[in-house]
């Protein structure tokens, strides 16, 4: 082992080299002060004892400069970001804002479009059903007119009177007579369906037109009927409306080109589903009286 190992070492910490520069810098400048000073005076001056202070050097007050700028630069690009991502937020909700206005707006007016279209579907119904009934009326009354005019034409002297007598006695009779059998099952559908609406093509079981009541009171006595109210008329032997049943069928118009058709009940009235204003109804014959009347039973 050495024989120095055991001595302790007596050297100074080294300083930092930026220590180190700035007091030499201070170290330098303060001779330099003292030479000049002396180099000035007389010969015989007396030496300088009083210590001088110096100024702050300007590198550090440039450093703090620096690094204020470096901040305030940095917080300036910080807010930049800033202003410039809430500016594109309040055009992202902008753009949506509109997008969902329009939507808004053509789903208004599609809304109103339909519903326009809607009032003026059930306008144009309305006026086809008016129109309808109207056609209706007017073709019963031309067919009870024409069924006048033949039956005046057909009448002759006392034996007609007689015949008349004797029909009026026999339809008196019918008009009373209670339905029975398959006669009863039909009487009673068809009272069962009064108060029912009227709809064309309708076939229940809640809604009917006139020969889809005809057809479903005759299905269901077990009798298969035509759907529609000629076919039906056309069915059958003809009967005279003075000698009724229940269970017969009346039609309105011609027999074989009738447009409307109904069920006797009896006691000198029928039931029919007549027009969309009255629906399903049981009425007198004297209501509305039809041309004629064909017998299936």
């Amino acid at each position: 082992m050495s024989h120095t190992a055991h001595i302790p070492s007596h050297r100074k910490p080294r300083r930092s080299a930026s220590k180190l520069a700035l007091r030499a810098g201070v170290a330098g400048g303060v001779l330099g002060t003292i030479a000049v000073a002396g180099a000035a005076g007389p010969a015989n001056a007396e030496p300088v004892t009083e210590t001088i202070e110096m100024p702050t050097l300007g590198s550090l007050d440039a450093g703090t400069n620096l690094a204020s700028a470096v901040a305030a630069a940095a917080e300036a690009s910080q807010q930049e970001a800033l202003d410039q991502n809430l500016q594109s937020l309040e055009q992202v909700a902008f753009q949506k804002a509109s997008q969902e206005a329009k939507k808004a707006k053509a789903e208004a007016d599609r809304k109103a479009a339909a519903e326009r279209a809607e009032k003026a579907r059930l306008k144009a119904e309305k006026e086809r059903k008016e129109a309808e009934e109207a056609a209706e009326r007017a073709s019963r009354a031309d067919a009870r007119t024409q069924l006048t005019t033949n039956s005046s034409s057909n009448d002759g002297g006392s034996s007609s009177s007689s015949s008349d007598s004797g029909a009026g006695a026999s339809d008196s009779d019918s008009r009373t007579q209670a339905p029975t059998g398959s006669a009863a099952s039909i009487v009673a559908f068809a009272r069962a369906q009064v108060g029912d609406s009227y709809v064309t093509g309708g076939t229940g079981p809640n809604s009917w037109d006139c020969s889809g009541l005809v057809q479903a009171a005759y299905r269901a006595a077990g009798i298969d009927l035509p759907r529609i109210s000629y076919q039906q008329s056309s069915m059958g032997s003809s009967v005279s409306l003075s000698n009724l049943q229940p269970g017969d069928i009346l039609y309105w118009g011609s027999r074989s080109g009738s447009y409307h058709v109904a069920i006797y009940v009896g006691g000198g009235k029928y039931v029919g589903a007549q027009n969309s204003s009255t629906g399903v109804v049981e009425r007198s014959l004297d209501w509305d009286p039809p041309s004629g009347a064909v017998r299936i039973l």
